[in-house]
């Protein structure tokens, strides 16, 4: 699912993504995959488990940069 950070603490570690689907959804800077510093108003993929976001994709940069920080 495709989505914008809207909101992200960074010293809590914690952010409010609003999806495609118009729902809003908690997350946890531990699901980011590839870790940036400027995370609000970015453009980002993630699946959905049991209603929790996980697995988030930051899609800004470079392909290189977008999947640099992902092991595979």
């Amino acid at each position: 699912m495709y989505g914008e950070i809207k909101k992200f603490r960074s010293d809590l570690g914690v952010g409010i993504i609003a999806a495609e689907d118009g729902r809003a959804y908690r997350f946890k800077r531990t699901e980011i995959l590839n870790r940036r510093d400027d995370l609000e108003g970015q453009e980002v993929h993630f699946e959905l488990g049991d209603l929790k976001v996980r697995e988030i994709i930051v899609l800004a940069g470079s392909p290189w940069m977008a999947f640099g920080g992902v092991a595979l």
